[in-house]
């Protein structure tokens, strides 16, 4: 019986004891009743869980072995955190957790991925760009953050996500979330931050369930998702905004978006619009972000967030009703600093001064560090802060290295490898339709790769050579020079993909298991080059892919460049921002611009025009060849009109009534054919080219940008605009984006924001403008290029010159010789 006794005694102590430690013990003095408990932080001992942050309630800790681990311990480097699954030391797999969990008091989160989607596909796929961090968020403890979820084929025991930070691996996940999107978090190690830009980088190994075959490979993906992957800072101090560094660091929020909003009282005062242009242009190249829109109001700060800053700009006595609080040498001199807003708490840039001049030169304290002479010229195109590394300008014949571009060497034991890199050329390429670059290729494969196998090479996503495997003892290949057609580069950025097709006997059989093959059979090597030949250099305008490529003819203007806008409003202006700051950054600095109001003081200059239809000139429009009749006619569908009728079932139904349809068909199929066998359309088949017709928009197009001549011919002037200023807002901030502005091409492009597409109308005539000094090798290629496209004008002009000849010839036999 005592013994009972006292067991009972003893396992209520322990259960008092027990409810006693649930606080942490303090020995602080009494508190008043209803007063809250703030624990002591104290040094986290593992495997316990972190001590609670500040202001947050005492919580039990409590071991539990074979339940789910806790978030992460707070000061262990290279450790993978997976919730609510334990961690292990290998491979593991997803988290079941829905979302990343939420941040901890006093942590600032940083989004990292600038696009709206990061898919990873395919077998092997490699994403970098670079974060840029201020001193403050370098030296803060930091974890990394993502949220993932992956296709159901995806083979769970053979497949993983390495993420690198600076090229050094922080973790690596095992590829196992079907079902939905699980967050994994992984420490950052002490010291692998610094100021500045760091690379991300994302790499996924995938492999298939059941399927050997090549066509299963595209089955693989994994979605990164931009809202649920992020980088966060332990304090407060990783918030803090105190230099021009903040603008480069301002980043992107959970969409992959970057938003400046500038608040402006005066900002339909006459003269303002050309220093906030320049404004939005300088913080654009400061910032060098992908997906980017400007917002000018006139009323209070909006609310701050993720990838967002707010800019006051005005007089001091304009700024003082928003912002009380602003210091006092505003008032006296030029003045340009971060503050606090002490009612948001938030960052805020203050652009100030006694008048709009003293504005002016705060400005150019912000932008003149981004200006650069068009005399200059630069090496590379700024595509880091979504496509590291940045992309090399090409000028003339070339070699560059693929280690140089950003490819490292693989080993691959898959059945489709594809890796792709970044080229740019100048605005003045001319050799579509004769050049040919060639991709030196370092490779090897082993005796299990079949013939039948081959290496294809893709300029922007289009196929431009195939190299099959004949062998069957397998191969090192030492440079061997694939041919690649230049057909498909344009001026700006080209992406260059190598993709290697890999079939085996043991893919054919596809026996249990061997979906996630371990032995390589196919290596790259990073000591392959790219080659690119001397090429025609020589402007063309209109050419609207110029201008999206390299802000051609304006980024290498000497002089100011006209913009026309028809009304300074928010909306109008928003739009102008967004349009130049995309240009900015594609010319590589700010465009410097001069605000007219009638096309009559443009002359013969290179010139934009931006504004709602109604308000255009039509003297802009007739330049462009659009239809003047359309400032009265373009006006949105209305989303209570009857739906569209189909084109495909529309035209079925038209191909069985009109006479003769079958007849149109086959011409049109072999047309077809002819252009897909030998290169051949309807367009060169012609002496010369035909003259550009009269466009109409569309009533479901929004958006319309088009180029054409200026009245004498000596300027480029483009047209941007759309039904409303509201319309024309928004189909500008679609437009601009990384992912659409590379389809702005041709001489008009438009946008529809009912059907989300985005169409083109080629060039058909356009002038030559000289862009380099005479020389006799340039103008042979720029002949060349102009036959190859014309061959009609090509064949006649084979005829003329052999005429001569074979009558030559004729009368020197006639003369020589014996005659009978």
């Amino acid at each position: 019986m005592r013994r009972i006794v006292a067991a009972s005694l003893l396992l209520l102590n322990a259960s008092a004891f027990a409810q006693a430690q649930t606080a942490p013990f303090d020995m602080s003095g009494e508190r008043p009743p209803g007063a809250s408990v703030t624990p002591r932080l104290t040094p986290p001992t593992p495997p316990t869980a972190p001590a609670p942050a500040p202001g947050t309630p005492p919580v039990s800790v409590t071991p539990a072995p074979a339940t789910p681990a806790a978030p992460a311990p707070a000061a262990v480097p290279l450790t993978i955190v997976v919730q609510p699954q334990l961690a292990a030391p290998a491979l593991q797999p997803a988290a079941a957790a829905n979302t990343a969990a939420p941040p901890r008091s006093g942590d600032v989160r940083r989004y990292v991925v600038p696009f709206s989607k990061l898919d990873l596909s395919g077998e092997y796929d490699r994403r970098s760009w670079s974060v840029y961090l201020t001193p403050e968020q370098a030296a803060a403890k930091a974890s990394f953050t993502f949220a993932y979820q992956n296709a159901i084929v995806v083979a769970p025991e053979a497949s993983a996500v390495t993420v690198y930070l600076n090229n050094r691996p922080i973790g690596q996940q095992r590829v196992g979330s079907p079902d939905g999107p699980s967050a994994v978090t992984f420490q950052v190690p002490p010291g692998l931050l610094q100021p500045g830009a760091n690379l991300v980088t994302f790499e996924a190994a995938q492999r298939h369930r059941t399927d050997c075959s090549i066509q299963s490979t595209y089955e693989l993906w994994s979605n990164i998702d931009p809202a649920g992957t992020y980088l966060s800072f332990a304090g407060r101090d990783a918030a803090q905004l105190s230099s021009a560094d903040a603008i480069r660091a301002i980043g992107v929020n959970g969409a992959g978006k970057t938003e400046f909003d500038i608040v402006v009282p005066a900002l339909e005062q006459p003269g303002t619009t050309k220093p906030l242009l320049r404004l939005a242009q300088g913080l654009s190249v400061l910032s060098s972000m992908p997906n980017q829109i400007f917002a000018f109001s006139t009323a209070s700060l909006p609310a701050a967030g993720p990838g967002k800053l707010s800019v006051l700009v005005g007089t001091a006595a304009e700024l003082r009703p928003l912002f009380p609080s602003l210091p006092p040498g505003a008032e006296s001199a030029a003045f340009a600093a971060f503050a606090t807003d002490p009612r948001s708490g938030s960052p805020v840039l203050l652009i100030s001064g006694p008048s709009w001049q003293a504005v002016s030169s705060a400005i150019d304290t912000i932008v003149s560090p981004t200006d650069r002479s068009s005399d200059v010229r630069r090496d590379v195109l700024t595509t880091e802060r979504w496509s590291a590394p940045n992309a090399p300008l090409v000028f003339s014949d070339t070699n560059i290295a693929l280690s140089q571009l950003g490819v490292k060497t693989t080993e691959f034991s898959g059945r489709r490898l594809r890796t792709s890199f970044n080229v740019a050329v100048p605005a003045d390429f001319y050799a579509n339709a004769y050049g040919e670059a060639k991709v030196l290729l370092d490779a090897a494969y082993t005796d299990n790769v079949l013939p039948g196998s081959h290496i294809d090479i893709y300029v922007n996503d289009n196929i431009a050579s195939t190299v099959p495997i004949t062998t069957t003892t397998g191969g090192i290949l030492r440079h061997l020079p694939i041919r690649v057609t230049m057909r498909h580069f344009k001026p700006g950025l080209n992406s260059v993909a190598i993709e290697a097709i890999l079939m085996t006997k043991d893919d054919a059989a596809c026996a249990p298991g061997a979906t996630a093959g371990a032995t390589p059979r196919f290596a790259l090597f990073d000591t392959s080059e790219l080659q690119i030949p001397d090429f025609a250099r020589v402007g063309q305008r209109p050419n609207l892919a110029a201008m999206s490529g390299t802000a051609y003819p304006y980024g290498r203007a000497t002089e100011p460049t006209p913009l026309f806008i028809d009304r300074v409003d928010a909306d109008t202006l928003s739009a102008a921002a967004t349009l130049l700051g995309q240009m900015a950054i594609t010319a590589g600095h700010p465009i410097d611009v001069d605000t007219v109001a009638s096309p009559n003081m443009i002359g013969d200059r290179d010139a934009i025009f931006i504004g709602s239809v109604s308000q255009m000139p039509a003297t802009a429009l007739s330049q462009a060849n659009i239809s003047t009749e359309s400032q009265a006619s373009w006006r949105p569908v209305a989303d209570t009109q009857a739906s569209v009728v189909d084109t495909g079932t529309a035209f079925e139904e038209w191909n069985s009534k009109v006479s003769g349809g079958v007849l149109h068909n086959r011409i049109t199929a072999f047309r077809e054919w002819v252009s897909r066998n030998f290169d051949i359309s309807r367009s060169s088949l012609q002496f010369v080219p035909g003259a550009e017709e009269i466009f109409t928009p569309s009533n479901v197009d929004t958006l319309l940008v088009a180029q054409g001549s200026s009245p004498a011919g000596a300027g480029a002037w483009t047209v941007v605009t759309a039904p409303s200023a509201k319309d024309l807002r928004e189909g500008l901030e679609v437009l601009t984006a990384q992912l659409n502005w590379p389809q702005i091409s041709g001489h008009i492009t438009t946008y529809s924001s009912k059907t989300g597409k985005i169409e083109t109308v080629p060039v058909t005539r356009f002038d030559f403008v000289p862009s380099t000094p005479w020389s006799i090798s340039n103008y042979r290629l720029i002949a060349a290029n102009w036959l190859s496209t014309n061959i009609l004008s090509y064949a006649f002009l084979l005829v003329v010159f052999v005429l001569p000849i074979g009558v030559t010839t004729s009368s020197m036999l006639g003369r020589l010789g014996r005659s009978k």
